[in-house]
C-alpha cells in the first residue's frame, strides 16, 4: 500500500487513523498481532521494530534464544475493516530485538530466502503462486473434548433446512445456486472486501462438500505476496462468517464421508518478463517445456517429504483418500484430478501456462508451504530430473484400474502425519539449499509436530472405537 515507512506515517495523519495493527506469523501459520495507538506510532518503530516475547505461541523461542521483535513492512498495509476505530495493518517479519537480524526460523524470512536462492541461481525472476482457497461455512459447531465427554456438533442449514427450501445433496454442492445454497452474498461480500484491498479475485462459487463447502480463487502472484495475501484472505473469510453468525474453517476434513478442504496450488515461473513453463516449439506434453517438466521431477521427487510442510496435520490424511478428488499418488496429467500435479487443459497461451499442485492443504505455513514447493521444483531442474523415467507420468488414465507391476512402480504420498515427518526427515537436503530453511528450522519442526500433534492425536480414544470395541 505505501512506498516507504515517510508515506505510511503521512497517511496515519491525514486519515486519522486511530490504531496501528503489527500482524506476525508465527512459525505454525497462525497471526498474531499487536496493536499500537496511532498517536505514538513513529519512524522508530518500522527502524526498530516492536518487541514481544518469543516465548508465547509463536514458536520462535525453540529456536532462537532471547526476545524478538516485529518489523513492519510498508507495502504490506491495509485498512482492518473489522475494527470499530479506524485501525491500519501492517505485516511484519520477526528479528532478533537486540541486533535486527533476521530470524532463521521466521517463515516470511525463509520465503524471501528461497526467492532470492531462485534469482541468485539465475532460474528465473519470479516464482508465480495462486493457491485455491477451499473452506467449510457451517452455522454452528460445538466441540467438547474431556476425559468423560467427546463431542463435535456440526450445524449446516443447507444439509439441515427449516422445510422453506431444498437441502443439498451429499456430495452434490459443486456450482449449487440459490435457494439451496445459502452462502453466495456472504462470499460475494468477502470477494468485494478483497478487491478493495487490492487482491484481484477470477471468481467464486459453492463446492462440492453440501454442507457449506465453498471456494475462492484469485490471480497467480509473486511468491511472498502471494503468500501474504492468502494469511490475510483467510483472515477476511473467517470475520466475514462472524460477522454473520457462522463459522468458516479451512480444516482439510471437517465433515466425514463429505468432500475436504484442499489447497491446489497453481504455479509457473517467468523470467525477463517471459513465461518458462511454455514449449514453443509444442515438442513436450501439454506443451510444457523442458524446464517445467524438470519442474515437476522435482515435486514428484520430493512429494512425500513435502507432505511433512505442506499436510502438517493428522487431520490432512484424512483428505488424501483415493475417491475424494484427492490426491494418494505422486504423478502427473493434463486434467486429470486424481494425480498429484494437474496440467490444466484450459491454459493453453504460453502466459498461462502453468501448473497445479494438488496435495497441500491450509494446515501448513504458507510462507513454508510456498517455499517448500518452489525449493523442491528448483531440485528438479538443476538435477534435470527426467519424469517419464523416474515413472512420474504423464497418466492420462485411471490408475487404479491398471496391473501391478504398472502400480508398483509409482510413489504413494504418506498415508499419516507420522510418515510425513519420517519422509521429511529422511529428505530435506534441498530445503537446506542456500541457507533457506536450517537444519535445526527443520529438526525442531518435526519434533513439534510429533510431540503435539501426532501423539496427542494417538493416545486419545476416538468415538468410533467405542462402536468397534465396546463389547469386546
Amino acid at each position: 500500500m505505501f512506498a516507504s515507512a515517510r508515506e505510511a506515517l503521512k497517511y496515519i495523519t491525514d486519515q486519522r487513523i486511530a490504531m496501528v495493527d503489527l500482524k506476525v506469523v508465527g512459525v505454525a501459520g497462525q497471526w498474531m498481532h499487536i496493536t499500537i495507538p496511532a498517536r505514538s506510532f513513529t519512524r522508530k518503530h518500522f527502524e526498530e521494530g516492536v518487541g514481544y516475547d518469543g516465548s508465547s505461541g509463536s514458536g520462535f523461542s525453540t529456536v532462537e534464544d532471547g526476545d524478538v521483535a516485529a518489523m513492519p513492512e510498508p507495502t504490506t498495509a491495509f485498512v482492518d475493516p473489522f475494527w470499530e476505530k479506524p485501525t491500519i495493518s501492517f505485516i511484519c517479519g520477526t528479528v532478533a530485538a537486540d541486533t535486527k537480524a533476521s530470524l532463521a526460523s521466521d517463515p516470511r524470512a525463509i520465503a524471501q530466502r528461497a526467492e532470492a536462492y531462485m534469482r541468485n541461481a539465475g532460474v528465473a525472476d519470479e516464482a508465480l503462486m495462486g493457491p485455491e482457497f477451499e473452506f467449510n461455512v457451517f452455522d454452528r459447531l460445538d466441540v467438547v473434548n474431556d476425559p468423560y465427554q467427546t463431542v463435535v456438533s456440526i450445524h449446516s442449514s443447507e444439509v439441515e433446512t427449516d422445510g422453506t427450501g431444498p437441502a443439498i445433496q451429499h456430495k452434490r454442492g459443486y456450482l449449487a445456486v440459490p435457494p439451496a445454497e445459502h452462502l453466495h452474498d456472504m462470499r460475494s461480500e468477502i470477494a468485494l472486501i478483497l478487491e478493495e484491498m487490492r487482491i484481484p479475485v477470477r471468481y467464486h462459487h459453492h463446492e462440492v462438500g453440501a454442507p457449506g463447502q465453498c471456494e475462492i480463487e484469485i490471480d497467480l502472484g509473486p511468491l511472498v505476496q502471494v503468500a501474504d495475501r492468502t494469511m490475510l484472505i483467510k483472515y477476511v473469510v473467517k470475520n466475514v462468517a462472524r460477522r454473520h453468525g457462522k463459522l468458516a474453517t479451512f480444516m482439510p476434513k471437517p465433515v466425514y464421508g463429505e468432500a475436504g478442504n484442499g489447497m491446489h496450488v497453481h504455479q509457473k515461473l517467468d523470467k525477463d518478463g517471459k513465461p518458462l513453463f511454455f514449449d514453443a516449439a509444442k515438442k513436450n506434453y501439454a506443451h510444457l517445456s523442458d524446464l517445467a517438466l524438470h519442474y515437476i521431477g522435482g515435486l514428484l521427487r520430493h512429494g512425500c517429504a513435502l507432505t511433512g510442510l505442506t499436510n502438517p496435520s493428522t487431520n490432512s490424511f484424512k483428505r488424501l483418500e483415493a475417491g475424494n478428488e484427492a490426491p494418494v499418488n505422486l504423478f502427473f496429467s493434463l486434467a486429470n484430478r486424481s494425480a498429484a500435479i494437474r496440467v490444466p487443459k484450459y491454459a493453453i497461451q504460453p502466459e498461462d501456462k502453468r501448473i497445479e499442485y494438488r496435495p497441500p492443504d491450509f494446515t501448513g505455513n504458507i510462507y513454508l508451504t510456498l517455499s517448500g514447493m518452489l525449493m523442491a521444483g528448483l531440485d528438479g531442474i538443476e538435477s534435470r530430473i527426467d519424469v517419464e523415467a523416474s515413472h512420474f507420468g504423464p497418466f492420462d488414465v485411471d490408475i487404479s484400474k491398471r496391473d501391478e507391476a504398472f502400480l508398483s512402480k509409482i510413489t504413494p504420498l504418506p498415508r499419516s502425519l507420522y510418515d510425513a515427518m519420517d519422509a521429511l526427515g529422511e529428505d530435506h537436503a534441498f530445503l537446506l539449499n542456500g541457507d533457506v530453511f536450517s537444519e535445526s528450522f527443520i529438526k525442531h519442526w518435526i519434533e513439534t509436530k510429533r510431540r503435539e500433534e501426532t501423539d496427542h492425536i494417538a493416545a486419545r480414544p476416538h468415538p468410533y472405537e467405542y462402536q468397534l470395541y465396546l463389547d469386546v
